[in-house]
């Protein structure tokens, strides 16, 4: 054995903290839980997307569903393919914000990290608007009370994921293996059945008025589309995985693409071989379970599975958004504190935000669905339309072995995202989508903004460079006092330690107060001088502002020690006196000397 080198078991290991080690990240299938639910939940709306824009050439048109579906599950397994080569390649996470920021230039990583921001805004609203509104179609008296039901809800998932990703996977593992088994229960059933067993919901009389063409085809598959959000979310949050985590996450993305495909193909056959069409008062899928199960207690309990499905849909966007977050705070077009992360591996922050945005949007559309759903696909198009063309420039660039296969690939995937955006955009521009078309370029020109103020405020600080030597200055210490008492001792003494010169200071406008410190001061003698300042005003502040302004001239250094006293419990902090607070504000905020503030800690 060599000197001076310890067996590996003999050296000392510095414990972890909670939250840290694989026993925190997620395995494959907690993965599927935790960032895949909100793509599974979308087959509760995409097929029936697909049959709202069919619908209007007939019901003959319906046929069409099957080939739309397809070409849609072409397109799936297009992106899992991809993203699963996004993952290998930026296993660090951001997705197409990784993609554009290395291999399409800052521009278009601002237009992608602005894109999934919005994203995963609408992926939350969404699908809590979407689960209150089925909850509601099971029990109509909850009508009335959607938003508040989507705001409760939103405040349970926040609470579950300042706890973790894995806490949160681990609780959404039931309800995401409740979902699947119903869904391919539904088609499994329906299809060995050979017509459906019950049908529910008002018929609607339905009238032809567009022909099926070109056109409606392509308006239903952009619509269709919505089924695919949240498919990028896995490489969004490579960093939850426990190691390896590439491939761990790239079996995830597998599974999830599996998954959707098999059960939004297995509901277009459905609804092509019964010819389902919207109905009063229920949905598609609605329409599908009762088909397949009948109206008994399987129908109601598939129907609230459903509901929780689509409300813990909005988890993905919890476990996504806040690791592009902190990757956009990393690059510094964010605070920096989203990339602050707690004792567990949670950026908590991020969490807050995504939040805090939801709820605005959620109050500010009074938790209406179709309000939200012209804006959904918007920015998942965009997202989707980078990475593709991200990869095709990567493989274009570095030029691996079987580098023209993977650049096929990806560039056939641009091209059918860049046309389903282009149309979703056209069809829905007047129906809301116009929102995100301003929202985008707003929150690009945020990242900007806060860049440059970031490379700026380096440049000043002098960050990267090698400073002047340091000079020894002069130095006064100022403490601000009011009376003789354990408290002044408190905030001298810490004074003294910090500088050579101390002076306490007092502001009376009563002079027989005035006298009676002096008084008081000579007798304790502390040995440090004391000047009284006289206010007639009564103003405290301002005296002392003016006071630390005068000693400052001459550049001598100046600190300002503010003794403040803080009690044992926070809840008799507002019987405290809050002057020294506000005199740290104003001195910080008109001078540029040190405050410090020196806590005395009472024991009540």
């Amino acid at each position: 054995m060599a000197y001076g080198l310890a067996r590996r078991e003999l050296r000392p290991r510095v414990p972890l903290r909670h939250g840290e080690g694989d026993k925190y990240r997620l395995t494959s299938i907690e993965g599927l839980a935790a960032l895949s639910l909100d793509a599974l939940s979308s087959v509760a709306y995409g097929p029936e997307a697909i049959v709202l824009v069919l619908v209007a050439a007939g019901t003959g048109a319906l046929t069409a569903t099957l080939p739309v579906t397809l070409v849609i599950a072409a397109l799936l397994a297009v992106l899992v393919v991809s993203y699963g080569q996004v993952i290998a390649v930026h296993p660090d996470g951001g997705g197409a914000y990784a993609v554009a920021k290395k291999d399409l230039g800052p521009t278009v990583s601002l237009l992608a990290a602005a894109s999934l921001v919005v994203d995963y805004v609408l992926t939350v609203t969404v699908s809590l608007a979407a689960g209150a509104a089925s909850l509601a179609s099971a029990f109509p008296s909850l009508g009335s009370h959607l938003l508040t039901i989507c705001l409760i809800g939103l405040a349970l998932l926040t609470a579950v994921n300042l706890r973790g990703v894995a806490e949160s996977a681990r609780v959404l593992m039931l309800p995401t293996a409740l979902f699947v088994v119903s869904i391919l229960g539904i088609v499994v059933l329906g299809l060995l059945r050979g017509h459906p067993v019950a049908v529910v919901g008002t018929a609607h009389p339905v009238h032809a008025t567009e022909a099926l063409g070109v056109l409606l085809l392509l308006k239903a598959f952009s619509s269709g589309c919505s089924a695919l959000t949240g498919v990028e979310a896995i490489a969004n949050g490579v960093p939850s995985f426990r190691d390896p985590r590439v491939k761990r996450a790239q079996r995830t993305e597998l599974m999830l693409g599996a998954l959707l495909g098999l059960m939004l193909i297995g509901m277009a056959l459905l609804i092509r071989r019964d010819q389902v069409a919207p109905r009063g008062g229920v949905t598609v899928l609605a329409q599908l379970t009762a088909g397949a199960y009948g109206t008994g207690w399987p129908y109601y309990a598939t129907n609230l599975i459903v509901t929780l499905a689509l409300a813990l849909a909005a988890n993905t966007s919890f476990g996504g958004l806040p690791v592009l977050m902190s990757l956009l705070a990393r690059d510094h077009r964010l605070p920096h504190f989203f990339g602050l992360r707690a004792e567990r591996p949670v950026y908590r922050w991020g969490v807050v935000a995504l939040a805090l945005l939801a709820a605005v949007l959620l109050i500010a559309v009074d938790a209406d669905t179709h309000r939200m759903i012209p804006l959904f696909a918007i920015g998942v198009f965009i997202g989707f339309s980078i990475s593709q063309i991200g990869l095709v420039r990567h493989w274009a660039g570095e030029r691996p072995r079987g580098w023209l296969r993977r650049a096929t690939l990806n560039g056939i995937g641009a091209v059918l995202t860049v046309v389903a955006g282009i149309v979703l955009l056209a069809t829905k521009f007047l129906e809301g989508a116009w929102v995100v078309v301003v929202t985008i370029p707003l929150l690009m020109l945020l990242f900007s903004r806060i860049q440059r103020y970031y490379t700026e405020a380096g440049r000043e600080l002098g960050l990267g460079e090698t400073p002047p030597p340091l000079s020894v200055a002069d130095s006064l210490v100022i403490v601000p006092v009011s009376q003789v008492s354990r408290l002044t001792r408190h905030g001298l003494q810490a004074a003294l330690a910090l500088g050579h010169e101390v002076v306490a200071v007092a502001v009376y406008a009563d002079p027989a107060k005035a006298l009676a410190l002096r008084e008081s001061w000579d007798r304790w003698n502390p040995g440090v001088r004391l000047d009284v300042i006289d206010s007639p005003q009564r103003s405290l502040v301002e005296p002392i502002v003016e006071y630390v302004r005068r000693a400052a001239e001459g550049g001598r250094q100046i600190a300002v020690l503010i003794p403040e006293v803080e009690p044992l419990h926070r809840r008799y902090q507002i019987l405290q006196n809050q002057r020294g607070l506000l005199l740290a504000t104003v001195l910080r905020a008109r001078t540029d000397v040190v405050v410090c503030v020196v806590p005395y800690r009472l024991s009540v």
